[in-house]
């Protein structure tokens, strides 16, 4: 039962993330869901990786079938650090053109954004 809650947990923010992104019409909230969506991706990518009562990979096992039992998985750490850092560019990006956005139309609320509509 214990195993299943970080899974629970990222797929919570997974959901919020997503109803955020898709019901609010403020632009600043549009990114924050955003970044709620991609906190629960990473949080369910490491919980792939975990093991119980697993080791590091660079603890220097000598026997290779032992490694695979008792070692964790570095991949899905990899992936996020990576992620983080993917993350964090595009809402940075994000924060720059809603303040551009902002500066042009005087407004956040994509309602009253009406000169972007084609």
């Amino acid at each position: 039962m214990m195993e299943i809650i970080p899974y629970v947990a990222a797929g919570i923010l997974v959901l919020i993330g997503i109803y955020a992104i898709v019901t609010k019409e403020n632009l600043i909230k549009k990114i924050i869901g955003l970044v709620v969506l991609t906190n629960g991706t990473h949080m369910f990518l490491i919980a792939l990786g975990y093991r119980t009562d697993g080791i590091a990979p660079i603890m220097g096992i000598i026997d290779p079938n032992l490694f695979a039992l008792i070692a964790v998985d570095p991949v899905p750490q990899a992936l996020v650090l990576t992620s983080i850092v993917i993350s964090l560019s595009i809402i940075a990006l994000g924060l720059s053109i809603i303040t551009r956005v902002y500066k042009m139309f005087g407004t956040v609320d994509t309602k009253k954004l009406k000169v972007l509509k084609g």
